[in-house]
């Protein structure tokens, strides 16, 4: 029942939602491009991203300063269905082109 309330309650949130779509259309992410596609602080995002890896939908690899996240693998079917159904959505989510942006970066 803990690991069910804990799935729903993180995809009890807009910007929860739009952020896991986001790195699921875009494979593994820079933290520093969802601040940035988001255009909000890193704290804000740190959180987000927190409740989303809690909530086992999110893995995280560090490399160096920066934390890249993916969905992570293997995704049990019910958190499969709910990214199915998040795709469904249509959601108007910031599109970008990583490899511009990550040049941008350094």
């Amino acid at each position: 029942m803990d690991i069910f309330l804990k799935t729903v309650g993180a995809i009890n949130d807009e910007t929860r939602v739009k952020i896991l779509d986001f790195i699921n259309k875009n494979s593994e992410v820079c933290v520093c491009d969802i601040e940035k596609s988001f255009n909000m602080i890193q704290s804000r995002i740190s959180r987000h991203l927190k409740i989303l890896k809690d909530a086992g939908f999110l893995k995280v690899d560090r490399r160096g300063r920066w934390a890249y996240y993916s969905i992570r693998e293997p995704l049990d079917s019910f958190r499969q269905s709910i990214l199915l159904e998040i795709g469904y959505l249509g959601l108007d989510i910031v599109s970008f082109s990583i490899e511009n942006h990550r040049k941008q970066n350094f």
